[in-house]
């Protein structure tokens, strides 16, 4: 029975990563929340009809009421769509998605959306590592040369946000993730970038075919006039090159290229049109690691592409400063020097955390588990990693495949706040303590941002 001196109201309820209810409202101990499903107008009829709610209304009158406004109206919606537009985060292979396709709905993405209503030019870039500092550098540089610029995207600026604000002399630079790239229809940018492509959201995807194909999905509406920047070092993005429309410029950091960008002896060069250029020295970056030197070659290489003069491009590299959360220094204490590389959110990002460290490192790693696989992140600790802390749904994967591999220093943690502390005990001077946790922070925290910001606030109480 309905208990009626508790007021009605409509409620609003969401779970955080400790699965504590945020309000307005908890649910009750032994209480859950899900679905309305088909059959439970049988029971809500009931408990209501005893309530008293529904009058003179009969058993089968009131479960009629109940399946009408919750039932499921599922034919009679779809019936009326004309246009799908889906978030990013909503798996394309669901039933009802496909139900959708069988009906010839056209199904978009916000990235399609926009790039529909939108004006100006697109310089867009994808790849499993890099992309933001990529991404915040290209748009430096278009700052920096365009009257009209927006970096749009992954990175967080939804690309909705700013479309009609482009103008036709508009520059965006904009960061696409694999989900983004699935649900693009008519989306063409003038240049774009595949930097790498290593395991990634298979939970999502399922198999690294269906990865790749999402990445790969940036040019596939390029044409002969447009540009693809790719990695030559990369074994996918290389064979890729052999096959698209647009023209190819890659990029490298192990040799010299007849026609691309490359480093000579610590030089970035661009070679294009038959002429070389040199841009600057990597000492004069601010931001460290072979990879930083890849990310800042793709940018140079998609501003050269576009018609960028290199006065800009060598200007912008110079002045840049690095993107925050990515091998971000946060504070020295105690002897110890604290690192904040929440963005490491896969293996392979994270490894390059690792390679930038240059003293004894303790490090936190751990959280959602992406179905990734962490036999290399494990052997590129080389004797750096003192000591590992995890936590978060991967920790037990991680340390069996730890210990698999000869790493037995491991601890466990239930909370970020005591893997921190743990850190701290175990940090000596002379130290590092690196957070780059190669898995995303989903289920302990909203993103990588949040994960690193509360990093820095612990340093920063010490």
């Amino acid at each position: 029975m309905l208990d009626k001196s508790i007021p009605y109201k409509d409620l609003i309820m969401k779970w955080d990563g400790n699965r504590q209810c945020l309000l307005p409202v908890c649910v009750p101990p032994g209480y859950r929340l899900r679905t309305w499903r088909e059959g439970d107008q049988k029971n809500w009829a009931r408990i209501q009809k005893e309530a008293g709610e529904f009058g003179d209304m009969t058993l089968e009158q009131t479960e009629a009421w109940f399946l009408q406004e919750y039932g499921d109206r599922k034919e009679e919606l779809l019936d009326k769509l004309s246009l799908v537009v889906m978030s990013p985060g909503v798996p394309t292979d669901l039933p009802i998605v496909n139900e959708m396709r069988e009906k010839g709905l056209p199904i978009w993405g916000e990235i399609e959306l926009a790039y529909v209503f939108g004006k100006g030019d697109v310089l867009a870039i994808t790849g499993t590592n890099g992309k933001t500092t990529t991404t915040s550098l290209l748009g430096e540089i278009m700052k920096n040369y365009a009257q009209s610029s927006f970096v749009v995207g992954n990175i967080g600026n939804p690309y909705t946000s700013i479309a009609l604000q482009t103008r036709e002399d508009s520059v965006i630079v904009a960061e696409m993730s694999s989900f983004q790239l699935e649900t693009i229809q008519t989306f063409r940018p003038r240049v774009s970038a595949i930097l790498n492509i290593t395991p990634d959201h298979l939970n999502r995807h399922h198999t690294m075919e269906a990865y790749i194909e999402a990445k790969e999905n940036i040019a596939k509406n390029q044409t002969e006039k447009d540009t693809c920047v790719l990695n030559y070092e990369d074994d996918v993005t290389r064979a890729f090159g052999e096959n698209v429309k647009s023209k190819v410029l890659y990029f490298s950091s192990q040799r010299i290229l007849e026609e691309g960008i490359y480093l000579e002896n610590g030089q970035i060069v661009l070679a294009m049109n038959g002429e070389k250029t040199p841009v600057c020295h990597v000492d004069e970056l601010n931001i460290l690691g072979t990879h930083n030197h890849e990310n800042a070659m793709a940018a140079a290489g998609m501003a050269a592409a576009y018609g960028v003069p290199v006065d800009v491009i060598r200007r912008t590299l110079k002045e840049f400063q690095g993107v925050e959360h990515r091998i971000e220094y946060v504070a020295e204490k105690n002897g110890v020097v604290y690192y904040n590389d929440s963005k490491g959110t896969n293996p392979d990002a994270a490894i390059k955390g690792i390679q930038a460290m240059n003293r004894p490192t303790v490090l936190i790693g751990g959280g959602y588990d992406k179905d990734s696989a962490y036999d290399e992140w494990i052997d590129s600790f080389d004797g750096k990693v003192k000591k590992l802390v995890l936590l978060g749904a991967t920790r037990d994967k991680i340390a069996e495949t730890a210990r698999a591999h000869g790493f037995e220093d491991i601890e466990m943690a239930d909370t970020f706040e005591e893997a921190f502390a743990k850190c701290v005990e175990n940090a000596k001077p002379g130290d590092a303590v690196l957070l780059s946790p190669a898995c995303a922070s989903w289920g302990m925290f909203k993103n990588y941002e949040e994960r690193g910001d509360k990093f820095k606030e612990l340093v920063n109480n010490l």
